[in-house]
Order: structure tokens, then sequence, then C-alpha cells
């Protein structure tokens, strides 16, 4: 078991440290869990249950079970030591009270009670507590039952104390439920998808730990309300579930765990044949989404070990360069796992960790274990850098390309494609990019827009498949190099916010399927070539209209099936109702397409978001690879999704 084993010290209220009294949470709590909306409302959950996830690094648990009940109340139950009850030294309250009513009260900062801890800041159950209208803590131990209730983060009752059934006699845990407050939340929102892919994650990175979730709220509002995830294979299974539309360089994950002074690395790695990098790092189990130090320490172990191992056996001849960093890790999937005692992430949000140890610690770690991997497998080892080299020939191949279309650009003196008609406006800010299907529909845009601030580009041909194709096709494709040309901010480790043209890059295709099939190639471009656009929010999807219904003078522009129904139910048995049906942007005239798809004041516009990588790659994989079968079974799974195919 992937965890740090303590000394049998006993957990009391002494472990609980009070840093500052709890305030302001209410007023801001923002602050404190980041937004309001959606994810906030998720967050409550995550705090609670990252304690029942620390009690099992502890060594103390061995299962969490989270309920969402029909009113929208979360129950979250584990098997660990249970919250400490005696008396407080600083607080004088009970510890369980000082715990669930006191900012910065736990036992994550003296690093005896928990020697590793996900909490930074030590707030959880106080913040939930706080943005809570009804909490309950139920604490086993003892065998004693001790529970309290809380309102707004007060207490509003003595803690309780009842014997233990004999049923559960020396049975110990902690039991939370609470009800997010209306008055910071609105009516609570749940989703499904987004909270059992958080709890799968936090099974992969703690083999031996079993979550489970039943959410009676999402009883009719979702297939399958309830599901367990249990993993001995820890972050070997999560690479395999990574690459399991993919075809292997090797059979087996790489898996190294290994014990660094106080800290844990545990580290997967496994070649695909894909010409994409998924490399997902965590610190404490926190999801370290901007890297850190451990990455770095990642990075150049594999790029290390590689070469000298190329070099060695003369794989990589003496005139020939070095592999680069990105030659080494492409078609790689690996997740990297630290466990420090003392955590040190660079911002509120956790997303980056600046430990330097950590650094030093993963890449001694990974340098040894793949050096023994790479000696004994020698097959493996030649697959390995025969697409490494290949990877640095193609992307030779795409800079001598990308150094090309930079040198015509400077000698046709501005470098913009012949088919972007620009806008006037200079400030990026301010500035917008239509990317259109095709010339006919790119001839109406360019009539319709607004000169000023929105500019046109037309895509001809076929788009090119992304996900099937190296770094120097990608680069060789006309309509590819005129957008990375249009939009001016380079492409994949050379992609530059700085130098973005337009702030808002925005797909508008046909509402047909061919339209669809267009977009879903130009989503997967923007993925793996532009992942920056869509992370700082400048990728769009325009949505045309489905259909106009005209009565009479009367035209009403409908978007969706069930806009369509309520128009037509609005407008009764008039008579001379026409439904014209719209199968591409060339069927409307420019000042159609202006009034309904590119008018700031009444048009739709989607903007593209990533809540989750792992699922993003998977699906880009499912949808986009060379594999038939999982395409096949997806698209047999999502068949009666659809509510409208026009064929």
């Amino acid at each position: 078991m992937a965890t740090l084993k303590q000394k049998d010290e006993a957990y009391s209220a002494r472990d609980i440290q009070v840093l500052e009294g709890m305030e302001a949470v209410r007023k801001r709590p923002g602050m404190y869990i980041g937004s309001t909306d959606q994810r906030g409302l998720h967050h409550l959950i995550y705090e609670i249950v990252d304690n029942s996830v620390d009690e099992f690094m502890a060594g103390h648990c061995t299962s969490v079970s989270i309920e969402i009940n029909q009113d929208g109340s979360v129950l979250v139950e584990d098997n660990g030591r249970g919250i400490p009850v005696d008396s407080h030294p600083v607080t004088g309250m009970t510890a369980v009270e000082t715990v669930m009513t006191t900012l910065h009260a736990g036992g994550k900062f003296g690093g005896k009670a928990y020697a590793v801890s996900g909490g930074l800041h030590g707030v959880g159950a106080s913040v939930v507590n706080a943005l809570s209208d009804y909490l309950k803590v139920s604490v086993l131990r003892d065998n004693k039952v001790y529970t309290q209730e809380y309102s707004k983060g007060h207490s509003t009752t003595e803690l309780k104390v009842e014997p233990l059934s004999s049923n559960l006699e020396g049975t110990t845990g902690t039991r939370i439920t609470f009800m997010p407050d209306t008055e910071i939340f609105g009516e609570p929102v749940y989703d499904f998808s987004i909270l059992t892919t958080r709890f799968k994650e936090m099974a992969y990175l703690n083999k031996g730990l079993e979550i489970r979730f039943k959410s009676e709220w999402h009883k009719n509002r979702w297939p399958g309300n309830q599901v367990t995830y249990y993993f001995e294979g820890g972050i070997s299974s999560f690479v395999r579930s990574l690459n399991q539309n993919r075809g292997m360089m090797h059979p087996d994950p790489i898996y190294v765990e290994s014990q660094v002074e106080n800290t844990r690395v545990e580290i997967a790695l496994q070649y695909n044949d894909s010409f994409s990098e998924f490399v997902y790092a965590f610190a404490n189990c926190i999801n370290t989404e901007d890297g850190g130090t451990h990455v770095t320490g990642f990075r150049s172990a594999l790029t290390r070990a590689i070469n000298d191992y190329g070099r060695k056996q003369k794989l990589i001849k003496d005139t020939e360069p070095n592999l680069a960093g990105e030659d080494t890790r492409e078609g790689l999937t690996a997740v990297i796992s630290v466990k420090l005692t003392d955590p040190q992430f660079e911002g509120q949000t956790k997303n980056k960790l600046g430990n330097p140890e950590a650094r030093t610690q993963v890449e001694t770690v990974l340098g040894e274990a793949l050096q023994i991997f790479l000696e004994d497998h020698p097959r493996d080892a030649r697959a390995i850098i025969d697409k490494c080299m290949t990877s640095q020939r193609a992307r030779e191949a795409a800079r001598k390309a990308r150094d090309l279309i930079i040198r015509k650009n400077a000698m046709d003196g501005g470098g913009l494609p012949g088919k972007l008609a620009d806008c006037s406006e200079k400030n990026p800010e301010l500035c917008e990019i239509y990317l259109v299907e095709g010339d006919s529909a790119g001839g109406t845009a360019k009539m319709g827009r607004n000169r000023a601030f929105q500019a046109i580009l037309p895509l001809w041909g076929k788009i090119l498949n992304v996900e099937k194709a190296r770094p120097d096709k990608v680069v060789a494709h006309d309509a590819i190099r005129a957008m990375i040309t249009a939009i001016g901010a380079g492409l994949d480790e050379e992609f530059d916010l700085q130098k973005l043209r337009y702030h808002r890059v925005i797909i508008m295709c046909d509402a047909d399927v061919d339209g669809s099939h267009i977009r879903t190639l130009l989503l997967t471009f923007f993925f793996r070539h532009m992942g920056a656009l869509i992370e700082h929010g400048h990728l769009y999807i325009a949505q045309p209209p489905l259909y106009k219904i005209t009565a009479g003078r009367k035209e009403h522009y409908i978007y969706n099936e069930n806009e369509r129904e309520e128009v037509l139910e609005q407008l009764g048995n008039k008579r001379n109702v026409n439904i014209q049906r719209y199968k591409g942007l060339g069927e409307m005239n420019a000042d159609q397409l202006w009034d309904t798809t590119m008018n700031p004041e009444f048009r739709t516009l989607l903007q593209v978001s990533v809540n989750d990588a792992a699922l993003a790659d998977e699906t880009f994989t499912t949808l986009m690879g060379d594999v038939v079968e999982p395409r096949r079974n997806y698209i047999t799974t999502h068949a009666l999704e659809v509510k409208n195919l026009d064929v």
C-alpha cells in the first residue's frame, strides 16, 4: 500500500493547532473555495472527502462513502480514527467543535497527526460548515457516538454522547452531513460526471482505498446513480486506463515507488503510438495542473536516461545530436504522484508545486528506475528510442516548415494569408476572427461582418485530422498553416499568448453532419496544438440558427428543437406559417448571418473549456484516433442521445 505509516501515537486534542479565528468566510466565500458557482459547490464535497483521504494516507482508513441526498444535502463517511472529542487546550472547546468552527484549526500543521495531507491551509471543515445552512457531525470512537449540529459556522447543540450499539462495537470513523446554504449557492446543482471523475482519480492515486459514491439527487437525472472505485494497481491502472484506446509500445507501464527522506515518490509511464504527450502530476493528491518541481525532475530524468542508454547502445550515433525533451515525450502517458510532509504550492489555487527538493527526489528515483528498465528490456528500449528519433526528425522537419513560412511571409510583406479578410482594429483584446467553413459561407460572412473588429478566414478543403498526423504534416497542411499565421501566436511549445492577434477565435460551421465533423477536426487541432487558447478562454463556437419560421411579416430564428416547438405552439393554428431549415451558412444572406450569428448584441457563442483534461484526451483519442473498436463502441453507446440528425 503506497501510504506513509505513522508511529502509534495517540491522536488527541493536542494535535489540533489553532492559528486564527474564522472570519469573513460567508462574506467572501470565493477567497476560500474559489467561487460560489457549481465548482464551489463541488469544492465543499472535496474538502470533506480530502480529510478522509488524509486519514487513509496516514494509514488509518480504508474506505470513504459519499452520498448526495434527494434534497441536495451531502453525506461523507469514513472508517478512520474519528475526529478527537476531548477538550482543546487553547480554545476550551471540544476538539471536534474547534475543527468545525475555527479557521486554520486541524491536525495538519504540526506534522504529528498527519505526515502527509492534501490540505494546505487547514480550513476545509470549518469553511464547509460556515457555508452550510445545516451541518451535523457524528464521531465514532471509544465505543461511543459523539454528535453535534451546526448552522452557518456556529454550533446549535452541545456535543451529545451515546453508547455505540453492540453490532458496531470497536468501529471508528467520522460521518458529516451538510446542506449548502442556498443564500450563497442558490439551489444546489451537482454534476455527476465531474464528481465521479474526481473520485475515480482519488482512488487511482491511493491504491487500496475504496471510494463509494451514490446520488439520490441524480436518480432521475443520470443513468446509473452510484459507482464504486478501488484500484490495487493504483497509478499503473490509471495509465492503463488513459492508454486503453491506443497502441502500446511496451505491454506494461513502467512503475516505480520509493521513499526518499520524507517524500513518497510514485511514477507510472507508458509509451503509445500517438503523437501527443499526456503527463498528469499530483502532489499530496492535488492535481498540479501547472506542473512544478516534480514535473521538472521527471522530464530531466526521462531525457537523460533515454539519451544515455541510446549513446551506450550506439542507437544514437556520435554524429547525431541528443534527443530533446519534447522528442522523448511524444506518445508518452505518465502519472507522477509525490506525497510530502510540507508541500509548498505556488498561489492559492495550488496548481504548481514549489518544493525544490522534489525535483532532485523525482529525478533520482525515476533515473534509476528507467536505467534498470531499459537495460532489462532491450527490445522495448529499442522501440522507444526509435520512436523518439522519429519524433526528432519530424520536429526538425516541422521547424524547417515553420521557418519557411516565416521567411515567405516576410518576403510577401506582412505575411497574412491571402484569404484572410482582416479587421481594422489593432488591439487584440477587441478583435475576433471567424474560422468559416468554405468559401461560399466565408464570402457571406465577409459581407455581413463588422469590419472594425471582425476578421474572416474561410477554410477550404478537408481539414487534417491531427490525431493521426506528425507535426511536420500538420504544419504542411495549407488550411492549418493559414490558421497558424492568422492567429499569430505560434504552435505547440512555441505558442505564445502575448502574440495572439485576436482574443476571440470563433469556429463557425454549418449545422449539419459535415459541419459537425469539421468542427470536431478543428477542436482536435486546437486541443492538441494550441491548448493554451482553450485554457485561457479564447476559443468559441458560433451558434447559427437551425430554422427560420415566418408567420406573416414576422420572422423567428430558431436555434434548437425545443425552441422550435415552443414558437410553433405560440403561433397556434395561424395560417401562412413557413418553416425553413438551414442546411448551411451559405443559405443565409449577409444581413441574416449578421443578425443571427455575428452581432454581439444578439448572437450566442459557446466558450470552449476543458474541465477534465484526462477525459478530453480520452474522448479525442476515441473519436479521432486509429483504433476503430472504441469509436464504434462510443457511437453505439451514445447514438440514442442524438436529438436531430440530417443524412
